[in-house]
Formats: structure tokens, sequence, C-alpha cells
């Protein structure tokens, strides 16, 4: 019976996955996520069940539009196999919890602001803002390993209560407003207020682990992409990526990373 339910989360993965593709098409020009309903950019045909169903109908029809030959973006395929693929295991590894829900939930809106910052640099209010309020409401109950408690704080645990998400918010906030003070543009305010909302999700010290994770997955990138020439020096490189991914694995992992890097120090 697992192997089912696994099957089926991989699928309700992949549909979310296609639905985070149509936030990442149309928040960033303001565009309803309901109306008008989903056409071809090309010729404007709007599109049926054959044409959306993620993943199979992307391969069914080689990436082109049914009516007109058109190109679909890699992107929608990539992110519907990716999502599908991360439900998939992430019920597998946490179990029908409500951990499990939780970390998911977060993680689409991490896929998502990812998404918008790889294509238009842009870290949007209209996903932050309504997220914090979010987070804040999950926060004194989110106790990872999918009991519920509350106001909880315990240093170096995976314990997420309504303490430990403020101060997270609180540090993750300042850590990155002073970098972006002192760059003047290097680095934009859409990545500090992101920073507070990786604090709410993760709490603290998983900030730390976040943050800093996200920071050295970027710095990382950064040297590659120069020394193949692939990016100029002064060419901006989305930072909202690797602060996604970072946070994603944080939630997951977060405990554990920590408490290997506490333990190197503690011998």
């Amino acid at each position: 019976m697992e192997i089912y339910s696994i099957i089926i989360f991989g699928l309700l993965g992949a549909a979310i996955g296609s639905f985070l593709n149509v936030c990442a098409d149309r928040l960033p020009t303001g565009h309803s996520l309901l109306a008008p309903a989903s056409h071809c950019d090309a010729c404007q045909r709007r599109l049926t069940f054959l044409d959306l169903f993620p993943v199979f109908s992307y391969i069914f029809l080689r990436g082109r539009c049914r009516f007109c030959g058109a190109k679909i973006p890699l992107r929608v395929l990539w992110v519907e196999l990716g999502c599908a693929l991360f439900t998939a295991f992430l019920f597998w590894y946490k179990g029908p919890t409500f951990e499990f829900a939780v970390i998911a939930f977060y993680s689409y809106i991490y896929i998502a602001i990812a998404l918008i910052d790889l294509k238009h640099q842009l870290i949007l209010n209209k996903i932050v803002y309504p997220s914090l309020i979010v987070a804040l409401v999950i926060a004194p109950f989110f106790v990872k390993g999918g009991n519920l408690a509350a106001g909880q704080f315990h240093f170096g645990d995976s314990s997420i209560g309504i303490l430990s998400a403020l101060i997270g918010a609180g540090v993750g906030f300042a850590f990155l407003l002073i970098p972006a003070i002192v760059s003047r543009g290097g680095m934009g305010f859409g990545d500090v207020k992101m920073a507070a909302f990786i604090g709410l999700t993760t709490g603290f010290p998983g900030v730390l682990v976040a943050v800093l994770g996200g920071i050295i997955l970027g710095g990382l990138v950064a040297i590659v992409l120069l020394a193949l020439r692939i990016k100029k020096r002064k060419e901006a490189i989305p930072f909202g990526p690797f602060l996604s991914l970072a946070s994603i694995i944080t939630l997951i992992w977060g405990s554990g990373i920590l408490n290997w890097y506490l333990a190197i120090y503690t011998r």
C-alpha cells in the first residue's frame, strides 16, 4: 500500500509543480492565477486537459504546442518532474505526518520564489508577505518529528516553536540587512525579507544553517560561472534560488547538519 501512496503523492507533486509554473509566469506580470484559462502564448488557443497533464503531456507533445507547434519551455517539464520526485521522496522519508505537510508546503513556496528570481530577478512581496503570516500561524505547532507542541525552543535540536521562529526571523533579517545596506544595490531587499521568512520556517539556530548554506552555495556557483566566463564580474546572479535550496535542505536535514558541525568543535 505504501508504494501506491508514494505514487499518488508523486502525481500530486507534479500537479503542484504545474501550478508553480503558472505562478512563475503570471505573478511577476501582475496577471491573475485564475483568469484567463491556460493557453498557448504563441497562438492564444485555450489548452485542454490533454495539453495540461503534468509531465506526460510535455513528453507526449514533444515539448510543442499541439495547435501551432510553438516550443514549450523546458522549465515546465523540469519543475513538474522535480516536484513529483521531491514530493514522493519527502512522503517516503517523513511519512503521512504533520511535518511532511509543513515541509512540503514551505518547499513549494521556496520553489516558486526561486523560479521567479531566476527568470525576473525579483522576490515578490505578494509571495513573501502572505507567507510570513502563514508561517507565524504555523510556527507554534510545528515541531519536527510529526508532534504538536507550543513554544518550544531548544538550541541545537530540530524543534520549531513560536519563540524559536521569531528569533530565527530576526536573526535572518539582520543577517542580510547589513550586506544589503553596505552593498548599495548589490543585494536586494527582497533577499532580506526572504531571510526573515526563512527564519520563521527553520527557527533558530536553523536559520544560520539555511542562510550560511545559501551564501556558500551561491558563492561556489558564482566562482564556477565566472571561471567558465558564463557570467561577468558585474553581472547579477540571483540569490533567491540558493537561499531556497539551502532552506529546503535545512527543513529536512538541518538538525543533523548543525549537530555534525557542532560535533567538530566539541571533540
